[in-house]
């Protein structure tokens, strides 16, 4: 009888071991999933609320086209479906730097500024930006911890058996990185 435990042991010790790796590893994957679905659902948000933000401004502007012109494009450069994450994270940067200007361009414009409708949509993107910035900090944090489960031993053995990968994090293009010249 003692002889069959030896063997057992043996068997179900690294078995109970992988099982729990394995389920640990698919939970910090779909942690880092849902994380990256949040950031989805608040740049959704953000691209309904450019159209009207750039009507808005359009009225004001009109010698400003190029500038409407390029964060629409951005816009639905960054929509597109099938895009790798990669992709899809520097066509949202290059959008980002286009909002800004955008902003800075309403902003010269006194009577545009004194308009409700405009500063609510100026309240409602900042909001969002707000929302997007604390979903990929979110995000960042689930892939610290799917990327070290995969990359730590013994969990990484595990995680090549059954094909897990590390996943990209968020990081700031080399223009959000420079400092901000602000001249008083």
């Amino acid at each position: 009888m003692e002889l069959l435990l030896i063997p057992a042991a043996i068997i179900l010790i690294p078995a109970i071991f992988a099982i729990t790796v394995y389920n640990g590893l698919v939970s910090k994957r779909n942690q880092a999933r849902n994380a990256f679905s949040t950031i989805d659902v608040m740049l959704k948000r953000r691209h309904d609320l450019i159209p009207n933000l750039v009507e808005t401004v359009k009225g004001f502007a009109a010698h400003e086209k190029e500038t409407f012109e390029k964060v629409i494009a951005l816009r639905n450069q960054a929509c597109q479906s099938g895009l790798s994450d990669r992709d899809r994270f520097s066509a949202e940067q290059q959008l980002d730097s286009q909002l800004g200007r955008l902003m800075a361009i309403g902003e010269s414009y006194p009577q545009l500024t004194s308009s409700d409708h405009f500063l609510n949509l100026q309240r409602n993107l900042t909001e969002t930006e707000e929302q997007i910035s604390a979903a990929r900090r979110s995000y960042n944090a689930a892939v610290l911890g799917i990327n070290n489960a995969v990359d730590s031993f013994p969990s990484n053995i595990v995680a090549n058996m059954f094909g897990f990968k590390r996943h990209d994090f968020f990081e700031a293009s080399g223009g959000e990185r420079e400092s901000i010249s602000v001249n008083l």
